[in-house]
C-alpha cells in the first residue's frame, strides 16, 4: 500500500508539473469540486501574511495560484488592487465569491490561466507564489521567475511560500526538490528576507528581488 500511495503522489507530482494545461485543469477543477481542499479554506494569520503587508505599500498584488482566495480575502486590505491567477475555474469561482462575501470586489480581480504561460497584464508590487512553485519544474524555476520578473515594478518583490522541511523541528534537513528551488532562488536573485516559522509544517518564506544590473 505504501508503494501504491507514493506512486501516485510521484503521479499526481508530475502531472502538476509536466502535464499539458488541459489535463491540469481538469484535475484542480475535479479536486476544487470535491472539496478536496476546504480543510485549507481558512488560514487567517498565516506567516506570509506579514511579509506581504511589509512589502506591497499600497500597492498592487499578483498571486500565482491564488486557489480558493485566502489571501485576496484574509490579508490586511491595505493593498490597492490584487489580481489572482489559477488554472482552476472551479476555484476562482469560490475565491471571485469569497471576495463578494467580504465586500473587496471592487480591489480583487481573478484571471483563469496556466502561470507557465500566463502574461500578466500589469506591474506589481509583490508578485506572490504561495505553495505554487512546487507546480514549476525545476528546470523551469529560474526562466519562470526571470519571466515574471519584467512584470515587477521598480524595488518590487516576490515572495515565495513552500513547505522545505523534512521533519518536525525547526533544523531538520529540507526536501531535496523545495531545497533546490530556494538554493536557486538565493543564488541568482537579491534575498531580502528569508525564514522558516515555527508553525505546522515549517513553512519557509523568501522574499527576492531581481540582482541589479551594473551599468557602466
Amino acid at each position: 500500500m505504501y508503494i501504491v500511495d507514493r506512486s501516485l503522489q510521484f503521479f499526481r507530482g508530475f502531472l502538476l508539473s509536466y502535464g499539458p494545461s488541459n489535463l491540469k485543469k481538469r484535475f484542480w477543477d475535479k479536486e476544487y469540486s470535491e472539496e478536496k481542499w476546504s480543510f485549507a479554506y481558512d488560514t487567517v494569520g498565516d506567516c506570509v501574511y506579514g511579509h506581504l503587508e511589509k512589502h506591497v505599500a499600497n500597492g498592487n498584488i499578483l498571486d500565482i495560484g491564488c486557489g480558493s482566495g485566502n489571501t485576496a480575502t484574509e490579508l490586511a486590505p491595505i493593498y490597492k488592487t490584487y489580481l489572482g491567477v489559477d488554472i482552476s475555474e472551479a476555484a476562482l469561482a469560490k475565491a471571485k465569491k469569497r471576495s463578494e462575501e467580504c465586500g473587496r470586489q471592487t480591489k480583487n480581480s481573478f484571471e483563469c490561466g496556466d502561470f507557465l504561460t500566463y502574461v500578466p497584464p500589469g506591474k506589481y508590487e509583490v508578485i506572490l507564489f504561495r505553495e505554487s512553485m512546487y507546480h514549476v519544474p525545476l528546470g523551469k524555476v529560474k526562466s519562470t521567475l526571470d519571466r515574471f520578473s519584467a512584470n515587477l515594478k521598480d524595488g518590487g518583490v516576490f515572495v515565495v511560500r513552500l513547505f522545505a522541511s523534512s521533519g518536525n523541528s525547526l533544523d531538520a534537513k529540507d526536501k531535496h526538490r523545495p531545497a533546490a528551488m530556494l538554493n536557486i532562488m538565493e543564488t541568482e536573485f537579491d534575498v531580502l528576507e528569508k525564514r522558516r516559522y515555527e508553525e505546522p509544517g515549517h513553512p519557509t518564506v523568501i522574499v527576492f528581488r531581481p540582482k541589479a544590473r551594473l551599468r557602466y
